[in-house]
């Protein structure tokens, strides 16, 4: 166990000459003490030009991993072993936006031709069914624009999208003429993209609030536009969410990854770290510890919320991979964690343990 290095947050260095990185990151890593630092931060422009990615994104996680390590390098060069840094990237996952190449409105013959006597629809499958009677050879990416009745509990008309994509009908909500009022629209349709544009993120908070859309979900959505002459087109457009508001989807997704050092260089890691809690974490351990080789030590633990000098290396790393099943009782095999605790000797002095939960025990790591 190492004790934590309290560090100034501000420090100047003097450089008598330039020394290469991977010099400073040798020495760095080479002191019986490593410098150990936190940082949560969000890739900036500049820092994709570190990683020469200059159109600001990376084209897959897995790339992400390989070029971030190199940034932190950049930026840490003196941390080392037992620092993190969760990182928010941006990756690009392109989203066609889409016009529809037909429209079409569902007919009382189409119904009956095929075997709905009711004159709707009332399953997913039955608009599939048709889509493929009625366009026998589709584009790829050929976009309907339907227009069909629909039973529910009642029969709604409504008009949605169906983008033919590799072989299959994909679904694309639309909106109902009832959802076009609520956007202040007197028709079912928008005057031009900008309109659209500037309404439809305001009202998919108000339709997604219930469905527990999260940080860079992503959604479609068909609407229409009229070009005059009694005519509307239709167009499928993305949206994302921030966490608080929608905006149009630009390409690029935003993703965390959780680095560590680990003592030799910057890796993906998922190593939690927790600071024990006076008096609660200790009295639990103090609480479980009942054989008659902790009788006693334990009453340190619940009075005062430290371990002290008569406690071995062995009886404290017990004592926390205890803590830690009741802490994460259902974390997953490979999860990591470095606890933060205090030892009561000549002082209170803050220590660190990492553990990893292995074979569904949590042995040191």
């Amino acid at each position: 166990m190492k004790k934590i290095l309290v560090l100034l947050t501000v420090f100047s260095m003097v450089f008598t000459s330039c020394e290469p990185l991977e010099m400073i990151n040798a020495e760095a890593d080479a002191m019986p003490n490593p410098i150990v630092g936190d940082v949560i931060f969000t890739m900036s422009d500049d820092d994709y030009e570190v990683v020469d990615r200059s159109y600001g994104n990376f084209d897959s996680e897995a790339q992400a991993k390989e070029m971030i390590p190199t940034l932190l390098n950049s930026k840490y060069p003196v941390w080392g072993n037992k620092s993190s840094a969760i990182v928010t990237f941006k990756i690009y996952s392109k989203k066609n936006d889409e016009k529809s190449l037909e429209s079409y409105e569902v007919s009382d013959q189409d119904y009956t031709d095929g075997g709905h006597n009711y004159g709707n629809f009332s399953r997913a499958s039955h608009i599939t069914d048709f889509l493929d009677t009625k366009f026998t050879s589709p584009a790829n990416r050929l976009l309907v624009s339907l227009t069909y009745k629909y039973y529910s509990g009642s029969v709604a008309t409504l008009n949605n999208g169906f983008l033919f994509n590799n072989g299959a009908w994909e679904f694309v909500q639309g909106f109902t003429d009832e959802e076009y009022n609520e956007m202040g629209e007197s028709y079912p349709n928008f005057s031009n993209d900008d309109e659209a544009f500037a309404k439809i993120p305001l009202f998919l908070l108000d339709k997604y609030k219930f469905a527990g859309k999260k940080d860079g979900d992503v959604v479609s959505a068909m609407y229409k536009v009229y070009v005059g002459g009694g005519v509307t087109e239709s167009y499928v457009a993305y949206f994302v969410y921030d966490g608080s508001a929608w905006s149009q989807y630009n390409n690029t997704i935003n993703e965390t990854i959780q680095f560590g050092h680990d003592g030799n260089t910057w890796v993906p890691d998922n190593t939690i770290k927790y600071t024990l809690i006076r008096n609660g974490d200790y009295e639990y351990m103090a609480s479980q510890l009942t054989t008659a080789e902790y009788a006693g030590l334990i009453g340190n633990l619940s009075t005062y919320g430290d371990f002290d000098y008569n406690w071995s290396d062995a009886q404290i790393q017990f004592a926390l991979a205890l803590f830690l099943d009741y802490l994460d009782p259902d974390a997953a095999e490979g999860q990591k964690y470095i606890l933060t605790y205090v030892i009561y000797d000549n002082g209170e002095n803050d220590y660190q343990t990492g553990f990893i939960k292995t074979d569904g025990a949590w042995i040191l790591n």
